[in-house]
């Protein structure tokens, strides 16, 4: 049972019992993804987009001064679209083909098998945490993942800080506040709690962010991270919930539902530059275009009839016009601070 009866538990608590439990957790049960899931990904909308990642990776490839051994991370492959596409067009540049280690990051056994039945399985390896990746030039590529991280909330009220909680009373799961010292809030903050009365914080994403950090500055290389989230203002609760397309509240359907949040990428920066690697942040649609997607498009799209030239330009407005996915879903990338390495960031 996720909680007892008139007990409560903190709200990161809820969030990873509800997507991660052992036995009943959504993304251990569940293939949220396409049009008979919950959400689409960008890698589902158009393959361009994984071919746009492609052609990233072997200029940053390039950048690196062309490792013989590099490890290719996915952290969270989903149902396998964007590493399946990323290592067939590799194949079709030998020299990286060749020197690149695919690996994913996963922990839900249903989405391995999902994968491994859509990936070349002799092409990537699955691995549990980052000490499984050998030690060698590394790029990780996140795609809505760390929007998945459980997620602590604070308010500041007369002086006093709360943190969110979520209790099971009369059948039904609901919100209460827990006064707590302003010295946790500090831990997670610093000097930045003044500026706040709002906080919403992942320790869990952030003890992996400084894993990350570490192993790139260790072993060369860098992350390139795509999700929604904003780069300026206050915190904000940005808390959210989505069954079968449409939003609900995260308490309506717990086990069923997603739930997640949005990435407050300036808090990420500064994580990053904590550990000495510096960030580039632009849009996905800036990203994409920058990277050629549209002259992809015309491309691939020149003898084709109507209706498919078409479909293939809507799916692409998708994931850039502003109205869509463009402007809310931004791109950060890492990497050690001599790296001058800037494609699709100028």
């Amino acid at each position: 049972m996720l909680i007892g009866h008139n007990k409560k538990i903190s709200l990161d608590r809820f969030i990873y019992k509800s997507l991660y439990d052992k036995d009943n957790g959504y993304y251990i049960k569940k293939n949220p993804f396409g049009k008979k899931g919950d959400f689409i990904t960008s890698p589902n909308i158009s393959v361009l987009f994984s071919e746009m990642i492609s052609i990233w990776l072997i200029s940053f490839w390039e950048n690196l001064k062309k490792p013989k051994k590099i490890n290719i991370v996915e952290l969270g492959a989903g149902n396998g679209e964007m590493m399946s596409q990323i290592i067939k067009t590799l194949n079709n540049f030998s020299e990286i083909s060749l020197s690149a280690n695919f690996l994913i990051l996963e922990k839900s056994p249903l989405l391995i098998k999902i994968q491994k039945d859509k990936i070349d399985k002799k092409k990537v390896s699955w691995i549990k945490n980052l000490k499984e990746i050998p030690k060698a030039p590394t790029i990780f590529l996140a795609n809505e993942f760390f929007d998945a991280f459980p997620i602590k909330q604070f308010l500041k009220k007369s002086n006093n800080w709360y943190e969110k909680y979520v209790a099971y009373k009369k059948n039904k799961f609901e919100v209460c506040d827990q006064k707590v010292s302003s010295k946790i809030i500090e831990k997670y903050l610093g000097k930045d709690i003044k500026k706040e009365k709002f906080v919403e914080y992942s320790p869990s994403a952030m003890k992996f962010v400084n894993e990350i950090a570490n192993f790139i500055f260790k072993n060369n290389g860098g992350l390139l991270m795509i999700d929604y989230g904003f780069t300026s203002g206050k915190m904000k609760n940005t808390l959210q919930s989505v069954e079968k397309h449409r939003k609900i509240s995260f308490l309506e359907n717990p086990y069923n539902s997603d739930i997640t949040h949005l990435i407050n990428f300036k808090m990420y920066k500064k994580e990053f530059a904590n550990s000495n690697l510096k960030s580039l942040i632009t849009t996905q649609g800036n990203f994409l275009i920058k990277l050629g997607i549209l002259k992809r498009a015309e491309i691939i799209s020149k003898n084709l009839q109507f209706s498919k030239k078409a479909d293939i330009f809507y799916r692409i407005k998708r994931l850039i016009d502003a109205k869509y996915m463009g402007s809310l879903f931004k791109v950060l990338f890492v990497s050690k601070s001599k790296n001058n390495f800037n494609l699709g960031f100028k």
